[in-house]
């Protein structure tokens, strides 16, 4: 498995744990249409929210909200609209993004970056 990949998974797990501390409740993990993928969707006070995941390990090349593009947001954007047609309950949605930075032995940082508009 990919450095990257490795670096990925452990992001999602500490974004889940993240999420639900904070009042979420996770409906999918890594949901997929077509080409397109949705690293969380998750609920919380009525409002179906479609999360992507940054994660970095060090600050060489940036911080990891930083990497997200045009083109990955219409990704998104694409996913979210078939789940939401597949699932019409859901009248209120948004995107956000949850950067995380893992550096050696700092705590963890979390950057939530919510209701995102491209």
């Amino acid at each position: 498995m990919s450095w990257n990949k490795i670096t990925g998974n452990k992001g999602e797990e500490l974004a889940v744990n993240y999420l639900l501390q904070h009042g979420f409740i996770i409906v999918e993990r890594n949901w997929r249409f077509r080409y397109a993928e949705v690293d969380i969707i998750a609920a919380k006070e009525n409002r179906l929210r479609f999360f992507e995941i940054k994660t970095r390990t060090s600050d060489k090349y940036g911080k990891p909200e930083e990497s997200m593009s045009h083109k990955k947001m219409s990704m998104l954007k694409t996913a979210a609209e078939e789940y939401q047609y597949k699932n019409p309950q859901w009248k209120y949605v948004q995107f956000d993004v949850l950067a995380i930075t893992i550096i050696n032995d700092e705590p963890v940082e979390y950057f939530l970056i919510e209701d995102v508009y491209f």
